[in-house]
């Protein structure tokens, strides 16, 4: 008798024989297993990934941010095949002398408008050092002409010395020329959502007080097999408050959640962009959906479905309106720290910068192991013609 059975014995349980061509180990966790069918459509060996965009005629756009590296290569990149090619030109995507305001600096999140319209935060930051006047701004390109068509400087009080612009979604649907809203996550404590009217470059910061705004308080994660603790001042892993955002396919709800969080929250963008609206009226149209996965980001498909990067369980997730079931897209274990998601009609797309990994939560020691991955999964059932 092994030290498995005399254990079981000794416990006064029955042992029962082995099942015809099973193992004796017994069964493993379903989080191991592969689930879905997930392709890699670019390796990158330089800086790493995070926004990602899809016009409608498929042509793919990357960011590479320089707040955690401060790389020399393309901060908004096109992919042709296997190339990346700096976006709108190299004056504009590479370092350059030119004053924070007349170039790209560090583009995190992307989107497209209901125009196929690109757009995208400069969150302004090269790491260790402060974001300069100029730096953090709204950007949109007209793919049609690979032009600009806004460059919106944010500024205090809207922008705060310890700003993190994550993110962001644009609504055609308020304002003149839209509406933008930012999600401010904070390199330090202070998070909020930042409304930007495009067509005036009018903007606020809204909700910093508001709790589905901050991180939470003793938040626990599980990361790489590790158990990690929030912890502002020592933080282990990326840490935030608002971060994730996306549109309703109207445009008429903003659906948003902190990185330190797992809860679901919205809010009206009638209410959201009026710039009168007070910030009781604000807190007083916040609808709390209850608890997802925690998320880095977040994109919505034509049939309101929202897409979930999951960091804690190496996957993508799918959040359904009617009821708030989760389902599964892809698992791989592959996905490690998806950041970046965007959603076209049969694809979704995400980036993996494996940023949980960085030296700055690791004791110095950068885990990362390049390549760094852009995927895609399909989606199941494909969006039809009629919903787009």
């Amino acid at each position: 008798m092994n030290r498995r059975d005399l254990f079981t014995a000794a416990a006064g349980a029955t042992l029962l024989p082995a099942l015809a061509g099973v193992s004796r180990a017994g069964t493993v966790s379903g989080d191991t297993v592969p689930t879905g069918s997930l392709e890699v459509v670019a390796e990158f060996y330089g800086p790493g990934p995070s926004g990602i965009a899809v016009t409608p005629d498929n042509r793919i756009f990357v960011g590479f941010p320089r707040h955690a590296e401060n790389h020399r290569k393309a901060t908004l990149a096109e992919l042709k095949g296997d190339v990346l090619v700096p976006y709108p030109d190299k004056a504009l995507s590479l370092p350059s002398s030119a004053s924070p305001d007349h170039r790209l600096i560090s583009i995190h999140g992307m989107t497209t408008d209901s125009k196929g319209r690109l757009w995208a935060i400069d969150d302004g930051k090269i790491v260790g050092q402060p974001i300069a006047p100029g730096a953090a701004k709204v950007i949109g390109i007209d793919p049609a002409t690979d032009k600009l068509i806004a460059s919106i400087v944010l500024k205090a009080p809207a922008m705060r010395p310890d700003s993190h612009m994550n993110d962001l979604r644009v609504d055609l649907t308020h304002g003149a020329l839209g509406t933008a809203y930012v999600a401010d996550s904070s390199f330090g404590t202070s998070p909020a959502l930042v409304v930007v009217d495009i067509a005036t470059g009018r903007q606020r910061r809204v909700l910093a007080d508001h709790p589905s705004i901050q991180a939470e308080k003793g938040f626990l994660t599980v990361l790489d097999g590790r158990p990690l603790r929030y912890d502002p001042k020592n933080p282990t892993f990326p840490i935030g408050g608002v971060d994730s955002i996306t549109l309703s396919p109207d445009s008429t709800r903003l659906y948003y959640s902190p990185l330190t969080s797992r809860r679901l929250y919205s809010i009206p963008t009638a209410l959201l962009s009026n710039f009168d609206a007070t910030e009781e009226q604000l807190a007083a149209g916040v609808t709390d959906h209850g608890e997802k996965v925690m998320t880095d980001g977040m994109a919505t498909d034509a049939q309101g479905r929202i897409y979930l990067t999951a960091s804690e369980h190496d996957s993508i997730m799918r959040w359904l309106p009617e009821d708030g079931t989760i389902e599964v897209v892809a698992r791989d274990p592959r996905i490690v720290w998806p950041d970046g998601i965007f959603v076209t009609a049969n694809h979704v797309y995400c980036t993996l910068g494996q940023w949980n990994r960085l030296a700055g939560f690791n004791g110095g020691k950068d885990l990362r192991q390049p390549p760094y991955l852009l995927m895609r999964a399909p989606i199941t059932p494909p969006i039809r013609e009629d919903q787009r």
